[in-house]
């Protein structure tokens, strides 16, 4: 059971773990002065990132690079701090700065275009099928990442050449190239100060591919054939044809290839590569809604950038970005991980508040995200350097000398997020690559917590009874289903018992082999309220009120968070109420000695604790 003392102590190994810049000439002096800097402000652990700016002279993953961050990691075992290590210069992942191509140019990310039957195939080209006039032709998706050194930006001539993700030769090198050498130097802090490795968005095509293209490999229509069951190349014209027969069904089933082969040839080896040495993969996938992906992840993360969530607006609780935080907190339960991870803040601009800083902490927090990675310290910001995907959100930033407070509070809530049980019994049913958003703004306006069940979990690591779905630790009582996109034979025949029990629900409109329906908000939070108790009920009602509960042995933790712009008053009753109650300032830790047990008064940007036992 968390005592308040032991939430003011929580250990260090929760502390935020910001992305730290290396962008201008390092030195060993300056990696430990800043090192300190980051100790002394609270901050007790790092992810050495190359960027843009970094001299030439100090490659990714070359021997100059290889020792600095030696340097680092050094370092930060004498003080007991937190290292991840990021897997690529600069982003997406899989390529190595453009090493894997400059091994074998077949490594670069291919693709098929579809173009009229003048234009054959030339060099490396390969001709996939051919349909009347049409050619589907195998080539260079021409994608790029975004490397480290000037002149290799988006669109610049250096940018390195992406990685072909697709082809299990190619990840293999990139394997080689890019993890290898860090293990090699610095093998004895592996599984102990380097705790994971962050990999970033891996794209099929790479950045700037060719427009119109879709993704391939060499070698891909065998496997297509082989797992669908069918030669898929006579239908190859659904994947640009909107009115091409059960088009549809030929691009879902296209989709569901790719992502299986994506899993198999970078995914599941990544996985394996960071069990075989100690360490825990992290990072995210290309799209917000990416979920199945995560159980390769022993951290599962996503990332929030470019003001994709801002505060007091409708796009925090709409849209495919709404979902990321549900979604990686919901793949750390389900899959039995122990933490869960965000990117957060990359790009917002140098017009970023430390008070808009707060509210997306707090906005990540109460939806069961309990590891912090800083979208970044600023190694330099001398130059134009300061300009390359802003702000600094740490010592380059004025608001660095009141950060110690909000580092601590980073820290204590992380620590009791990750070491309690989540208490939930509604689930809202997914697809593995896309979430849906309009049943989840309303169970967030009404207090109702969730998580997010996709559709591989439900079919290969759930149990289905009439009273519950249960996943690992979790059950759900209910099932919301928030359209007919979401279901499929499978998924109806494996929630049968709950559907005949009334427990599967759908919402806004009507979905086949579901009998009940609740088509607005009201009658939602109506019909769950009959299928589990509320755990949380609020007078007056409070849309801009969000709650996480939390079980710490023999004691209840409600975290309340505001999202509204003013105030928030009201009174406030607990399903598992104990007599002790007692509300706390997780921001101060301090006790709220005078604050009336049922009742809560939270400003703007903050959060407060119920804790009953």
């Amino acid at each position: 059971m968390a005592t308040l003392q032991q939430f003011i102590n929580a250990p260090r190994e929760y502390t935020l773990v910001p992305f730290w810049f290396w962008n201008d000439a390092l030195t060993e002096d300056e990696i430990r002065r800043q090192i300190d800097n980051f100790e002394a402000h609270g901050v007790y652990g790092f992810i050495p990132h190359a960027r843009i700016g970094l001299p030439e002279s100090i490659g990714f993953a070359s021997e100059a690079w290889l020792h600095f961050v030696k340097v680092a990691v050094d370092y930060a075992a004498e003080k007991q701090m937190v290292v991840v290590l990021y897997d690529e210069g600069m982003y997406p992942s899989g390529s190595c700065a453009g090493k894997v191509v400059a091994e074998n140019p077949r490594f670069a990310t291919r693709c098929l275009e579809r173009r009229s039957k003048d234009q054959p195939p030339v060099d490396d080209e390969e001709l996939v099928a051919a349909s009347g006039d049409l050619l589907y032709i195998n080539r260079r998706s021409n994608g790029r990442i975004r490397g480290v050194h000037y002149g290799q930006d988006d669109g610049e001539p250096g940018a390195p050449p992406s990685g072909d993700l697709l082809n299990p030769e190619s990840t293999a090198c990139f394997f080689r190239l890019a993890l290898d050498p860090h293990y090699e130097r610095l093998k004895e802090h592996f599984g102990k100060t380097v705790k994971a490795i962050f990999t970033d968005e891996p794209s099929v095509l790479g950045r700037g591919a060719i427009r119109d293209a879709r993704p391939w490999t060499w070698g891909l229509e065998t496997v297509l054939n082989r797992d669908l069951g069918y030669d898929f190349r006579p239908h190859l014209e659904a994947l640009w044809n909107d009115g091409y027969p059960d088009a549809a069904r030929y691009r879902g089933d296209f989709e569901r290839a790719v992502n299986a082969r994506l899993e198999q040839t970078y995914y599941a080896p990544y996985s394996r590569w960071c069990e075989t040495h100690g360490v825990a993969l992290t990072g995210h996938p290309a799209h917000p809604g990416d979920i199945a992906l995560l159980k390769y992840f022993h951290i599962p993360g996503q990332d929030i950038v470019w003001r994709y969530i801002e505060p007091f607006q409708d796009k925090s609780i709409e849209g495919p970005q709404s979902t990321m935080a549900k979604c990686s907190a919901s793949a750390q339960r389900h899959y039995g991980r122990p933490r869960n991870a965000n990117e957060c803040f990359g790009a917002y601009g140098w017009e970023f508040t430390f008070e808009e800083s707060q509210w997306i902490t707090n906005w990540l927090l109460v939806r069961g995200v309990n590891l912090l990675m800083p979208h970044a310290f600023y190694y330099s910001v001398r130059d134009k350097r300061r300009d390359e995907r802003p702000p600094d959100v740490g010592p380059n930033n004025t608001w660095w000398d009141r950060y110690r407070p909000y580092a601590d509070y980073c820290r204590r809530m992380c620590w009791l997020i990750a070491q309690s049980a989540h208490i939930c019994d509604t689930a809202i049913l997914g697809a593995p690559t896309q979430l849906p958003w309009r049943a989840a703004r309303t169970l967030f306006e009404h207090q109702r917590d969730f998580c997010y069940l996709d559709r591989d979990t439900l079919l290969d690591a759930s149990s289905v009874d009439a009273a519950a779905v249960r996943v690992r630790d979790m059950a759900y009582k209910a099932i919301v289903v928030d359209g007919p996109g979401y279901t499929d034979e499978a998924v109806l025949a494996k929630l049968r018992p709950m559907i005949e029990a009334g427990r599967v629900v759908a919402c806004t409109e009507a979905v086949p082999g579901i009998g009940v329906l609740a088509p607005d908000p009201d009658s939602l939070v109506a019909r769950l309220a009959e299928l589990a108790a509320p755990d949380v009920a609020v007078d007056p009602q409070q849309p801009g009120l969000r709650c996480l509960h939390l079980r710490d042995g023999d004691a209840d933790m409600y975290l309340f968070v505001n999202e509204a712009p003013e105030t928030l008053r009201c009174a406030v009753t607990v399903r598992d109420a104990r007599n002790a109650r007692e509300w706390w300032n997780p921001h101060t830790a301090e006790v709220l000695a005078d604050a009336p047990p049922d009742a809560l008064e939270i400003p703007p940007y903050e959060g407060r604790l119920l804790r009953c036992s």
